[in-house]
């Protein structure tokens, strides 16, 4: 979007707006909520593991990202005769910061919820 361009790569790389992995764990903890019921055991671990997973990109994953931004600008000051120099620079967008994690995290929901209702009513229907 600031680039105003589509970049395919994002569609499948980590990092980014929306955040993949917060919508895909909430979206299955939401699934196993509607489906079984939120007071039960698989739904208590389907949360955790969103939890685990949304602290997980905005924390390690997002400073992890972050170091490799600062070492890839040191190595592209290392002069040319250095060993160093000619390394493959490392991969900067890992993580998530909170707006991306909130905006999977709804994007899960919703895309959960919408595809429950739909089941729901083409069940219905079918019956």
């Amino acid at each position: 979007y600031k680039e105003r361009r589509w970049d395919l790569k994002q569609l499948i790389g980590s990092g980014g707006m929306p955040s993949s992995h917060s919508a895909t764990v909430t979206a299955l903890a939401a699934a196993i909520g509607l489906q079984d019921g939120f007071g039960g055991s698989v739904f208590a671990a389907a949360l955790i593991l969103a939890c685990v997973v949304m602290y997980d990109a905005t924390g390690v994953r997002l400073h992890a990202g972050r170091q490799a931004e600062v070492l890839n600008q040191i190595v592209y000051g290392l002069p040319a005769e250095h060993p160093l120099a000619e390394s493959r620079p490392l991969r900067e967008l890992l993580g998530h910061t909170p707006p991306q994690v909130i905006a999977g995290g709804l994007l899960g929901i919703i895309t959960a919820s919408m595809i429950y209702m739909i089941i729901s009513i083409a069940t219905r229907i079918t019956l």
